[in-house]
């Protein structure tokens, strides 16, 4: 229980404290007056005031703000912090300022998987593990324990080149470098194409031989250059994954009920914790880009929000109507009441279905 409470503290402490940052430091950049930087919503735990800027830790710990000079519609500004005021920068600097905030954590997802390749990642290897009778694997001869070098010439250094290949290769010949008893040797294998359902419930057309992993695994390192291309490639892979996750969640391809909250932020950060310090930063980068999406959906209140409004300023050259946005304000609020109670209504279902 210790160790869940401390590891979801750094979780959502450190993600928070990125975000809020990256607006803090593109508001000072832009030398727009902040007047709070918070972790935290509701009353003030501890804080102290350097400048003019109040540094504080509040009693909620589920998200976090920077409040700006001006940054609020009808917001009274003495004369002398006009200029400073958020209401008179240019669109394009308020369009950077909260853009900063999603931009943030997604560098700090990146630099957290680079961390995580330069540390060494458990990779499975290209080792055949079960073999499934009368299918083509058993068929051209393969044995469990046979370690899979080449896949028509192409080095496979891990289960997952392995596994690619033979997908992409329905019905279509196979020829594999294999590796038994110290011997090496080829063997051909077609691969038999098979319609599966792939994680978002979209039926696929892949190749199959019918063979699993052994499980035996590797350590593979990188330096950090490599480590920071692979790092974004992956976080972009995330990204991807994430969105097309949450447009199948509305198209009812994918069930409300896999989404979670703070509950099961903090029990998988705590299984992660108790793995490991390499699987809670890996843990941290995805929650991190999970709140790069959630941040940027164009719902009132959120960064998205903003972004469009500013966007939209910037195409007809006036802001939108303050009633509009009060409006959309009010529906906001009401939409994230909405998020809030189905994702605690998903998080103690789980508890209680695990029971």
């Amino acid at each position: 229980m210790t160790t869940t409470i401390i590891a979801t503290v750094i979780v959502l402490g450190v993600l928070i404290f990125v975000h809020e940052l990256g607006h803090f430091l593109a508001a000072k950049w832009f030398r727009v007056g902040v007047l709070t930087f918070s972790l935290g919503f509701g009353p003030k735990i501890f804080g102290k005031k350097v400048g003019e800027t109040q540094y504080q830790v509040s009693l909620i710990p589920l998200g976090g703000y920077v409040k700006m000079v001006g940054e609020e519609p009808g917001d009274k500004i003495p004369p002398e912090m006009v200029a400073k005021s958020f209401s008179a920068q240019p669109v394009s600097r308020r369009l950077g300022i909260v853009f900063a905030g999603p931009f943030f954590n997604f560098v700090f997802a990146v630099v957290a998987f680079a961390a995580a390749f330069v540390a060494g990642m458990p990779t499975l290897l290209p080792e055949v593990g079960e073999v499934k009778p009368d299918l083509p694997a058993y068929q051209a001869g393969l044995q469990k324990g046979d370690r899979i070098l080449e896949v028509n010439g192409t080095p496979a250094k891990r289960w997952e080149d392995l596994a690619k290949a033979i997908h992409d290769s329905a019905d279509r010949p196979l020829v594999l470098k294999v590796e038994r008893e110290q011997k090496t040797f080829q063997i051909s294998v077609t691969p038999q194409g098979s319609v599966q359902k792939n994680i978002f419930g979209d039926e696929v057309r892949v190749g199959l031989i019918g063979i699993s992993p052994s499980g035996n695994t590797f350590i593979e390192r990188a330096d950090p250059f490599s480590a920071l291309y692979r790092a974004a490639l992956h976080s972009w892979r995330v990204t991807e994954l994430t969105v097309i996750s949450i447009y199948k969640i509305i198209e009812g391809k994918i069930s409300a009920k896999t989404i979670g909250g703070p509950i099961l932020i903090a029990q998988l950060a705590g299984q992660q914790a108790k793995a490991g310090a390499l699987s809670l930063i890996i843990f941290m980068a995805v929650i991190s880009i999970n709140l790069v999406i959630l941040n940027i959906l164009p719902i009132p209140v959120l960064d998205g929000w903003h972004l469009l409004m500013f966007l939209i300023e910037a195409a007809v050259g006036r802001p939108v109507s303050l009633k509009l946005r009060e409006r959309a304000q009010q529906v906001g609020i009401f939409i994230i009441i909405l998020i809030m109670l189905l994702v605690f209504y998903n998080d103690i279902s789980r508890i209680i279905g695990a029971e």
